[in-house]
């Protein structure tokens, strides 16, 4: 029996990445993001001179790039989605963009330094963690569409109203870089609730694998603006950063793709 495949998820992720990619091209080019201010530049990498003030931070965003490419290519295969990503009608490809989105997003900010594009960078990391803990808390409580994407706006929009709050915070620097990872717990603490009380099943290793790679990402965060700084090297911790959140966002979407709902418990409407 031939396996089915759909080329949409491939067609809306490729189409995303290169409009964004080329935007931001055009953007650094013509200076569309603002003047540098210096955005960014406690993450180590020195600014250098040309379009692209930080290429090392920059260019590592392509890892973003690929893995929503990844997921993509996997979402065109309605079997690989296991029994509750296909609920959630285009979500998988939302998700697949919404990868993507991450990799121009940040490097805005690394090639520029400028306020628009530290704006930029924000925002979707407000995307990627509302949308994991909209999805999260939808499933456990065992609603629809409708229910998520209006869980998932007022997250982002929460995020954006908290990241204004300009007070330096200890270790991680910034009210929304504390509330993006107040949304990753959230969403961790949920799932966790869900496989534990047996409402769900799923290949736990990816789970595992990304919670792994997120943590060691942000260790590498952390020593990277101070220890392990090298200004002038093109090998840049918080590179590694971004690179491990990529493999991350690809390893949370296996998680989803695995996911075999418990009928008896009657969770999914």
């Amino acid at each position: 029996m031939p396996v089915a495949r759909y080329p949409g998820p491939v067609v809306a992720t490729l189409t995303t990445a290169m409009v964004s990619i080329g935007l931001l091209v055009l953007a650094v080019r013509f200076g569309w993001l603002g003047a540098d201010v210096g955005r960014g530049a406690n993450f180590c990498e020195a600014a250098r001179g040309g379009w692209v003030k930080q290429p090392a931070n920059a260019l590592s965003n392509l890892g973003f790039v690929v893995a929503g490419l990844a997921v993509a290519w996997r979402t065109r295969l309605p079997q690989c989605l296991g029994d509750t990503l296909p609920r959630f009608p285009g979500l998988a490809t939302g998700y697949a963009c919404l990868v993507v989105l991450l990799g121009p997003a940040s490097a805005a900010m690394h090639a520029t330094q400028s306020s628009l594009g530290g704006l930029l960078d924000m925002t979707s990391m407000y995307l990627v963690a509302s949308f994991a803990a909209a999805y999260a808390v939808t499933r456990w409580r065992s609603r629809d569409s409708t229910f998520f994407w209006l869980a998932f706006l007022l997250l982002v929009a929460a995020c954006e109203l908290i990241g204004l709050w300009d007070r330096e915070i200890p270790v991680v620097h910034s009210a929304g870089n504390a509330t993006f990872g107040l949304l990753l717990v959230v969403a961790v603490v949920v799932e966790t609730t869900m496989w534990r009380g047996g409402r769900a099943r799923a290949d736990l290793r990816y789970g595992a694998a990304a919670l792994a790679s997120m943590l060691v990402a942000f260790a590498i965060w952390n020593l990277s603006q101070h220890s392990w700084c090298d200004p002038d090297s093109f090998v840049q911790g918080h590179a590694a950063w971004h690179l491990l959140d990529a493999v991350a966002a690809y390893l949370l979407f296996r998680l989803y793709a695995s996911e075999r709902a418990v009928a008896r418990q009657g969770i999914f409407p």
